[in-house]
């Protein structure tokens, strides 16, 4: 049988970091075994439904690689792809119907004062509720229709034993078996005629074929309730794949409040979608040759779904940070200037060289937010304290360095040719004339030039993108705090 598996997300929001995982890991079981990967739009919650939301998954899924065969947009043999669709087509309730007719089902007439009482229950535990709306079944078909013919509200429930066990098997898992004493009868139809996820994703994965179903480990308590609607339709229960929990690095679940919790969260901080993909996919698996960086079509070719760690998986940003870093390195100049162009014109204003800049940076950060950080500087000198001056391996100090600055400043005005190469020559000549190491000259200039300890560039490479007129003004008013200082 060819292997088939959906991504059926709820358009609610952004991408959970979480949804990315379950549409990641079935896209790569799907196309490991050159199958088919289907997205399915499961809207049935209308109250928490976001319009944009669906734009979003669209999105998401396009810029990270990860193309369905069949769904929105591509359409397919099992169509429509939206649930929404589907429950006007009449599906749900048809199938509901036929469990009715199975006795696997009932109709649960309730007032409005009744519904409210339900909800408190469910709060408090779904046990009670499958004992309580027992009643139901006791009504005759003939009182049924009358309710029905009354236009009374209701919903459709599955009709649960209270006795015995349940049991279904998850890759991951393994054998689980609950006493269905403990299984509450689920609402398959809401008063509003929409079906529940959980009808609705039993139904559709079904009728659409679905091999393996990925989902977070959430779903397990669920999971008995399915398998007793695959049963009571006799259809083939298919391959359950529950990934672990992820948590942040306190070991709590992951919240929005995190920060990063969502895909759009992680690339409006500067993160590759590249690089989130693969990141992902290392929480709750392992590559078996530890090799950790991994294009998406690496991933296909070595996922093994079977080797998924049931431990749950802490959401590790630093180790995101360096995975990102290493994807920026491996960026072509062309490519990374493209993408660090906007984050480079938030900061400079001034008539600089901003390829050059880029390239001083693209090996130094691990996010594209931390430009900013490396390049403040060539705007405008920050304060500093001249203790920046002093630096042991260098042998430099505040007095030093106003003495060295002062010396080399009319050298630097006679200085025409303003490249890194020949600046370097004409720094080194004169070091060597004067008997200093290169560094004794080279670290005053690039913390005048600067006010930071640390710099993309060194003193010559800043020299050339801030030009003779720039490096000039600068040095003479590092000139003028030292005085001030000492």
């Amino acid at each position: 049988m060819k292997v088939r598996t959906r991504y059926a997300p709820s358009p609610t929001g952004r991408m959970h970091v979480g949804n990315l995982r379950t549409a990641l890991y079935a896209y790569l079981i799907a196309k490991h075994a050159d199958g088919d990967f289907l997205l399915r739009i499961e809207d049935t919650d209308q109250e928490r439904y976001v319009a944009e939301a669906e734009e979003i998954i669209f999105r998401t899924l396009e810029v990270t690689g990860m193309e369905w065969d069949e769904g929105p947009g591509k359409g397919g043999d099992f169509g429509p792809y939206v649930q929404s669709e589907r429950v006007k087509a009449g599906i749900y309730m048809d199938y509901a119907k036929q469990l009715i007719e199975k006795g696997e089902a009932y109709y649960c007439f309730c007032d409005r004062e009744r519904l409210e009482s339900l909800k408190q229950t469910v709060d408090e535990g779904g046990k009670q509720i499958a004992l309580y709306d027992k009643h139901c079944l006791a009504l005759s078909k003939e009182e049924v229709q009358a309710n029905l013919d009354a236009k009374m509200p209701f919903v459709i429930r599955q009709n649960n034993p209270r006795e015995g066990t349940t049991t279904f098997s998850d890759v991951i898992y393994g054998d689980i078996t609950v006493d269905n004493a403990e299984l509450d009868d689920m609402i398959l139809i809401k008063s509003d005629g929409y079906p529940t996820y959980n009808f609705a994703n039993v139904v559709d994965d079904h009728l659409m074929g679905i091999t393996h179903v990925v989902r977070g480990n959430e779903y397990l308590s669920s999971s008995p309730k399915y398998n007793r609607l695959y049963a009571a339709f006799g259809w083939e229960v298919p391959e359950y794949v529950h990934c672990p929990l992820i948590t942040n690095e306190e070991h709590q679940k992951l919240s929005k409040r995190s920060g990063h919790s969502s895909f759009e969260d992680l690339t409006e901080q500067g993160f590759l979608p590249e690089a989130i993909v693969n990141f992902v996919a290392l929480l709750g698996w392992s590559p078996a040759d530890n090799e950790e960086i991994k294009s998406l079509s690496e991933l296909v070719e070595q996922f093994d779904y079977t080797h998924i760690n049931k431990s749950p998986a802490v959401f590790d940003m630093t180790k995101l940070r360096w995975m990102n870093g290493e994807y920026i390195k491996a960026l072509s100049p062309e490519k990374f200037y493209d993408l660090a162009e906007p984050y480079l014109k938030q900061v400079i204003t001034r008539d600089l060289d901003l390829h050059k800049i880029a390239g001083m940076v693209q090996t130094r950060i691990e996010t594209f937010f931390y430009i900013a950080g490396h390049i403040d500087f060539f705007e405008a000198v920050p304060e500093y304290d001249i203790e920046l001056y002093r630096h042991k391996k260098m042998k430099t100090t505040p007095e030093s360095s106003l003495t060295l600055l002062e010396e080399i400043l009319p050298a630097l005005g006679e200085w025409e040719d303003y490249t890194n190469d020949t600046l370097y020559a004409m720094l080194s000549d004169y070091a060597k004339a004067h008997e200093y190491k290169n560094g004794y000259v080279l670290w005053p200039i690039r913390t005048a030039l600067s006010g930071k300890a640390m710099t993309p560039g060194g003193a010559t490479e800043l020299l050339e993108i801030l030009g003779k007129e720039e490096s000039i003004k600068r040095i003479k008013e590092a000139i003028a705090l030292l005085h001030s200082k000492l």
